[in-house]
Order: structure tokens, then sequence, then C-alpha cells
């Protein structure tokens, strides 16, 4: 009989609730993502081939560009729940500060969500709010339909990344 959750989790519980999702063998072979809401309940999100080769994009750019680590689909703790972003982007010295957190307790610098046709976009722009208020620097959403990417930072909605990142071959 499973427990009864009579309102959200906190930190700690939600980062051992994501410890026990990382391990179980039954979503070992889950081709999609995984976050978990505040309740502990998984929500999960299956990809399609565009979305995969925007995230695959994504990440070499970022890498080529700034150095560093690109991430994909690793736990991030928030405020109210752990959410796993299609890609992040960190340095070194923050990947190695960090290596054995799961789920990061931290928000890596960059983290994008890339629009999935079952994603609401106020879902989408709600992570990226929950990633900044858990330390990135940026927040990326990505709409692969109309090829754009709306840039968040500390101070709301931005018109472009500061980190400089040439992102024309994103949808190529």
């Amino acid at each position: 009989m499973s427990e009864v959750i009579e309102q959200p989790l906190d930190a700690k519980a939600l980062s051992q609730r994501w410890r026990e999702i990382v391990t179980d063998p039954r979503l070992a072979d889950f081709a999609g993502k995984i976050d978990l809401d505040c309740w502990g309940r998984i929500i999960m999100s299956p990809v399609n081939t565009d979305h995969g080769a925007i995230a695959a994009n994504l990440a070499i750019l970022l890498t080529a560009q700034l150095g560093g680590r690109t991430l994909v689909e690793v736990g991030v703790q928030t405020a109210s729940a752990v959410y796993a972003p299609d890609v992040a982007w960190c340095t070194e010295d923050f990947l190695r500060e960090r290596r054995d957190e799961t789920p990061l307790q931290r928000a890596p610098q960059i983290c994008v969500e890339i629009a999935s046709p079952s994603n609401a976009i106020h879902d989408l722009r709600a992570k990226a709010y929950a990633y900044i208020e858990a330390g990135a620097s940026e927040a990326w959403v990505v709409f692969p339909k109309s090829r754009r990417i709306e840039f968040y930072g500390t101070q709301g909605i931005v018109q472009q990344t500061r980190y400089g990142v040439d992102l024309t071959n994103a949808f190529a």
C-alpha cells in the first residue's frame, strides 16, 4: 500500500524521491524525460526525433563555443519540484563541486527546455523561472515549430543570451 501524501513534499523528500526513481530498474529503458512535481508524482514527457536532434545540436553548440560541460536531462532541485532540463550547460568547476549530487541542489548556469507537443507553454515558462530561482544564470525555452528561443535571466525575459552563443545551427 502506498503512502498518502497530504501536503507538498519538502526539498529533502523530493531529492530522496528523485534518487529512488533514477535507481528504479523499471524505468531504466524509458525513452523520454521525467520530472517530479511538488507532490513527488512522476511527470513523463515522451520526446520525438526533432526534439532529440535539437537537444543534440544545442549540446554540441554549447560545448564547442563555451567549453565547460553540457549535461542532458540531469535532475535539478528547484523550490517546488525536481526538473530535468533537456540540456544544461555548466563550467567544469560547477560540475566538479557537485559531481555526487543527485539531483543537483543548484541549477547549472544554463538550463534549456525544448517544447514538445504535449507541453503547455505556461509550464515551460514556469520551469524557466524555477531554474533561475534555483541559481541558473539563464534558462532557455526552445520552440521547434516556430524555430525560436525565449531567453530568461534573473531580470525576467531578455532579448538574447548573455553568453554570446551563435545559435544559427540550433534547428539544423
